[in-house]
């Protein structure tokens, strides 16, 4: 473990206040300082209600077999999403960062396995009504996406009322993802943090 990884700033109070305020971390590989925190505006969020799903998606969550779990490995899963990317932000403490976020409660991973292999997951921080989703890898063709999926099915069960992926991409925005100003997203992650919602089997 790192031992900036026990800084106050990368503690789950810290990391916690800082999502309460709308800001997430994003560290520099090989940097010695305090991690940054961040506000993207505008920023991404996807639909809790009435995510799209792509027919290719769905089409490989039917045949291909996924199980969808939360937790079953969540260091695993950070680290995949952290593995084989050149200037990536999730470095080794902030992973050990998020890991006890996990073990307190506010961090959780959700899988796609089959046949007894991880082949696909994301990562998120769970506070009040708001999921984040952090970061999310593919070890198999469309697993990643399938995790995404099972991801709505979960947060929409589990009575979240904002989802933040912070930034948009191509591919989030075939899920619906849409892009909202600083004020709307503040105003809704108030409402969201005065929610208390679950991740079912989380």
């Amino acid at each position: 473990m790192s031992g900036r990884a026990q800084d106050a700033g990368l503690s789950p109070a810290a990391l916690l206040a800082a999502y309460a305020a709308g800001c997430f971390p994003m560290d520099d590989p090989g940097a010695r300082g305090p991690v940054g925190l961040y506000e993207a505006d505008p920023r991404a969020v996807l639909p809790v209600e009435g995510l799209r799903v792509p027919r290719s998606v769905a089409r490989a969550r039917r045949r291909a077999g996924y199980e969808i779990r939360v937790d079953g490995a969540f260091r695993e899963v950070a680290q995949a999403c952290a593995a084989g990317r050149t200037g990536v932000w999730l470095t080794p403490r902030l992973i050990d960062a998020y890991e006890r976020l996990h073990r307190f409660g506010h961090a959780h991973s959700i899988e796609a396995w089959r046949d007894g292999r991880l082949c696909g997951g994301l990562f998120g921080v769970a506070l009040g009504g708001l999921f984040t989703s952090e970061s999310m890898f593919h070890r198999e063709s469309d697993a990643g996406s399938v995790a995404l999926a099972g991801a709505g099915d979960l947060v929409r069960e589990g009575g979240f009322l904002l989802w933040d992926i912070q930034m948009a991409s191509p591919h989030t925005a075939r899920f619906g993802a849409e892009e909202i100003g600083r004020d709307e997203y503040r105003r809704r992650l108030r409402r969201a943090l005065a929610v208390d919602a679950r991740l079912p089997d989380a």
